[in-house]
């Protein structure tokens, strides 16, 4: 069975086994966390499409990390100034390992 799920305003397809990164939570490694947003499910059964969600369905995850995302850099020239910034950043994200879906 799979869902797709809607986590910090971005939607990710999951089944029971997964590893998904996510932005940043402030929860601490190994808590369990339950994603009620479930947008649609599909299985065996055959699929349910939610209007926004689906009712009564959910996705157990747990937390596996708190890790940084890959490096990004913001380099900016002006043209004809002599003027140029590089800056660069590593998002914090938050890995989930999905422990079952149910709905």
């Amino acid at each position: 069975m799979y869902a797709v799920i809607q986590v910090g305003g971005r939607q990710y397809k999951v089944a029971a086994g997964d590893v998904i990164k996510v932005d940043f939570f402030d929860v601490p490694v190994g808590t369990a966390v339950s994603f009620d947003e479930v947008l649609l499910t599909g299985g065996e059964a055959g699929t349910k499409v939610g209007q926004p969600f689906v009712d009564g369905a959910t996705v157990e995850a747990s937390v596996a990390a708190q890790v940084r995302g890959p490096k990004h850099i913001i380099f900016k020239r002006r043209r004809r100034k002599d003027s140029k910034t590089k800056r660069g950043f590593r998002a914090k994200l938050t890995e989930f390992q999905i422990n079952a879906v149910n709905g």
